[in-house]
């Protein structure tokens, strides 16, 4: 039993030691991570800064987004969500078809869960222009790229008689033109 004994002490000690250097170990980090968070750049949390910052990514994002204007797809369209998206069967190639929905591209309309009584009605004056220029027939979609929510595509649109749906739409005062990022209310 004596004979253990320089062994507990000295096993004693060097949990002294240890316990010792995690205590300054932690207290060091501690100090790094004050110091380290005092540097941080206050721009990080300006929101404004962070907005134009978001805003500049959203446009860099839908140009990426460009698909190949040269291929074009028929489409049959199955009905009219609003007046800027429609869902469509997409001809891809023989014996392969797919239904998926279509945001035109270069446009926004008005949103038919509007925010005012004036957006309401001129969202359902643009839903019902795209279906009066869909209705042209022999639609085809081009320059078709993925869109920010899944679920659908960004594409230009053409129809029988009208080659840019999407620049009729605005020409025709039911639309604003859009390249991304945050898009302006309609409710003056």
């Amino acid at each position: 039993m004596f004979l253990d004994t320089p062994n507990r002490m000295a096993t004693r000690s060097a949990q002294r030691r240890d316990r010792l250097w995690a205590g300054t170990l932690l207290a060091l980090m501690f100090s790094v991570g004050l110091i380290a968070g005092a540097w941080l750049p206050h721009s990080r949390f300006n929101t404004s800064a962070g907005d134009t910052e978001r805003a500049d990514r959203d446009r860099l994002v839908e140009a990426s987004r460009s698909g190949d204007a040269g291929v074009r797809q028929s489409a049959q369209v199955m009905y009219v969500i609003d007046g800027d998206t429609f869902e469509a069967r997409v001809h891809l190639w023989q014996g392969l078809d797919i239904t998926t929905r279509v945001r035109l591209r270069g446009v926004d309309a008005p949103e038919l869960k509007a925010r005012c009584l004036a957006e309401s009605r001129m969202a359902q004056a643009a839903r019902e222009a795209l279906t009066t220029f869909l209705k042209e027939g022999s639609v085809t979609i081009y320059n078709v790229g993925p869109d920010k929510y899944n679920g659908r595509v960004v594409a230009d649109v053409a129809t029988r008689t009208t080659p840019n749906v999407s620049a009729a739409l605005i020409a025709a005062g039911h639309g604003r033109p859009y390249n991304g990022g945050h898009r302006a209310g309609w409710c003056g």
